[in-house]
């Protein structure tokens, strides 16, 4: 379903020339520098093609001839290659010394192998470059030491295109490729027909913590892999231009600068339609928004109807369009599906559009984001707020949540509420996780959404939690205005065991209380407060459940903004 899906994603790209997916043979490259050779072959100047990002050299992309999968030994490609085969050295450390020269060798038999039936003059001139260049001569290069391993391509000097884009050149390699199909046929498992089977699939490159050099979905290296003396892929038989199509799709959602493409946990996800429309390429900022979202423009708008579960025409039109999301985690030389998707249109948009009503909360800084980020709440459930602590089962559980509409995985409030006992900091994004985590798991519990889950105070509600955590709160700030610049407080020694056993410590906590009511200025204020909470109290409870626990820092969040709303009022 997978490979059908990229399938189809490719041929909906080719028909847009603006996509740059390369046809059949072909692929996208990095490519650092190009060698300028005169008619006659000589090498008369080296181009640097890196472009200055961020104070680093990013190579460029480039459509070339496809490389040949290498499972093994020396295989060389056509018209470009690194320098250990274009050059014949590379400056690494080879086992054996003599592998730079059998790879140069190697690259100059292929080029003419391909090369010398055709009739051009750019091809012409890459063969007598190969048949005079001496590889001892790298080191004069101009950029040798940065040049050293990278791929190289061929310009002809007063020609804006490169030499692997002449026409004569490409219609040879297509020849080839069509030639070099498999002598293996089988039914694709995709298509249902008789078709050559691809022997290896091209490596899938992009994916967070993988195999620079690429890894794969489908491989096959073990005898106890195999069945029925089946070797590698044609265990799982796929069409070699169905392989071609889908690795170079997935390849082209993975890019560099991909708009679909985002990070949750381990798990590199990339997403896409079955047609155009407008949420395809919304649904980065959507699921990764920017931090600032004081000024968004139209996304902004677009996020606001989504919250609201209103629609815009943009999408009425493509609601039942098929949406795909795919996460991809690496193991070891190869990839793990972490999980795939299949959704509409319409789906996501209500699904994505109820998490962010669920999430709504009042902010602590209006600076705040008003539509965090799955990435910006993940890093609240790790310790020291660090990607690489954030559980790759609960960010792969959270965004299935998200994306179906389903409760939010339990290890959310747990991991949540261990962050705030670790460090004490019940901040926006915390209180959201929590709020968003309890209307979820009220709403599948067939109980009506409590009023303890609404977005500010509530001073009318009953539960015990929430009310714990407001008399919490109120008791810090009597201590702050008792003890103005104290270094720690009350949330510093007793939180964790005040929202997890009220009865040991609030009793404790009161009475520390009454000294810092007659020390403050406002202790007649604070004491109405304490007892406008109290009343409903007949007895503290022996210990919290999770869930009430989460309801403790809600009711304790809720109360801590409402008296920076009245500082601010005061300030006025």
């Amino acid at each position: 379903m997978i490979i059908q899906a990229l399938n189809e994603y490719y041929k909906r790209l080719k028909q847009y020339q603006s996509s740059n997916i390369p046809s059949f043979g072909f692929s996208n490259e990095k490519i650092h520098f190009a060698l300028v050779l005169s008619d006659t072959g000589k090498l008369i100047d080296v181009k640097d093609l890196r472009e200055k990002q961020e104070k680093k050299n990013i190579p460029k992309e480039l459509i070339v001839p496809a490389p040949n999968k290498k499972s093994c030994g020396i295989d060389s490609n056509f018209v470009w290659g690194n320098t250990g085969y274009v050059l014949g050295s590379d400056n690494k450390k080879h086992k054996d010394k003599d592998r730079p020269k059998k790879m140069f060798k190697a690259f100059k038999e292929l080029q003419h192998s391909l090369g010398d039936e055709i009739d051009d003059i750019g091809m012409n001139v890459i063969l007598k470059f190969l048949d005079s260049w001496n590889p001892e001569n790298v080191e004069k290069l101009k950029y040798w030491e940065e040049m050293a391993g990278a791929n190289l391509v061929f310009q002809l000097d007063g020609e804006r295109k490169y030499i692997h884009e002449h026409p004569a050149i490409r219609n040879r390699w297509i020849k080839f490729c069509q030639e070099s199909q498999s002598d293996y046929q089988a039914f694709c498992l995709v298509s249902g027909r008789k078709k050559p089977i691809a022997r290896l699939h091209t490596s899938i490159k992009g994916v967070k913590n993988a195999q620079s050099s690429g890894a794969s979905i489908v491989s096959f290296n073990l005898d106890s892999f195999c069945s029925y003396n089946k070797e590698q892929s044609f265990n799982a038989p796929v069409g070699e231009d169905i392989t071609f199509n889908y690795t170079t799709a997935l390849n082209h959602l993975l890019c560099f600068d991909s708009r679909k493409k985002v990070q949750i946990g381990n798990a590199t996800t990339v997403f896409w339609t079955e047609g155009e429309t407008v949420i395809e390429g919304f649904l980065k900022d959507i699921l990764e928004p920017q931090v600032n979202q004081v000024d968004l423009g139209d996304l902004r708008i677009f996020l606001e109807a989504m919250r609201e579960g209103k629609m815009p025409k943009e999408i009425e039109n493509t609601k039942n369009m098929k949406f795909y999301i795919l996460g991809l985690s690496p193991n070891a030389s190869r990839l793990s599906v972490r999980f795939w998707y299949i959704s509409t249109v319409d789906e996501i948009w209500r699904k994505i559009g109820q998490h962010f009503k669920d999430l709504a909360i009042i902010k602590s800084y209006d600076y705040e984001p008003p539509f965090p980020g799955m990435w910006h709440l993940l890093h609240e459930t790790a310790a020291q707020g660090k990607s690489e602590n954030i559980s790759p089962l609960l960010a792969g559980a959270f965004i299935r949540s998200i994306l179906t509409g389903l409760r939010y995985p339990s290890g959310i409030l747990t991991a949540v509420l261990e962050r705030i006992r670790a460090d004490q900091k019940i901040n926006y994004l915390r209180a959201a996780l929590i709020k968003a985590y309890l209307v979820r798991s009220s709403r599948f519990q067939n109980k009506e959404e409590r009023e303890v889950i609404s977005m500010s105070l509530d001073k009318g509600e009953k539960n015990i939690g929430y009310r714990l955590g407001r008399l919490f709160a109120i008791l810090e700030k009597a201590q702050k205005d008792a003890v103005p610049g104290a270094n720690t407080t009350i949330k510093d020694r007793y939180y964790g065991s005040a929202s997890a056993t009220p009865a040991i410590v609030f009793p404790q906590l009161l009475r520390l209380a009454q000294h810092h009511i007659q020390k403050s200025d406002y202790g007649i204020s604070t004491d109405k407060q304490i007892e406008d909470v109290v009343q409903d109290i007949q007895k503290f409870p022996s210990h919290l459940s999770l869930e009430d626990q989460g309801i403790f820092a809600l009711g304790y969040y809720h109360q801590k903004q409402d008296f920076y709303k009245k500082m601010e009022k005061k300030e006025e």
